[in-house]
């Protein structure tokens, strides 16, 4: 599935099975809340800190997952087509940071 697609099937299910979006800043909450849950997973796989029973079974992909969908809601319903603005960033990135990383001491 492309990018634009999964726009277009996240929207369709906001429009049917979600009845509507919620508002702007409801969804930007619900996005932190979300890599939140992102994070705690991470911290606890890849950190130092230990499972919680409740974190337990959680699965990692699922939590991204929430958080592309959040996002996704949230390009849709302020008029961002992601594909494109991915692309403009792609751009940017190759001009910005051609060599940037390359000439990073700490990256070697």
């Amino acid at each position: 599935m492309t990018i634009r697609e999964a726009q277009q099937k996240v929207d369709q299910w906001i429009k049917t099975t979600g009845v509507r979006y919620f508002g702007e800043l409801t969804n930007m909450t619900i996005l932190t809340e979300e890599v939140g849950e992102l994070a705690r997973i991470m911290a606890r796989t890849y950190g130092e800190q230990s499972f919680k029973e409740s974190d337990k079974g959680r699965d990692l992909g699922d939590e991204m997952a929430d958080v592309l969908w959040v996002l996704i809601c949230m390009a849709n319903q302020t008029g961002v087509d992601l594909t494109e603005a991915l692309q403009k960033n792609f751009q940017k990135k190759n001009v910005r940071d051609a060599t940037r990383h390359q000439e990073n001491e700490k990256l070697k």
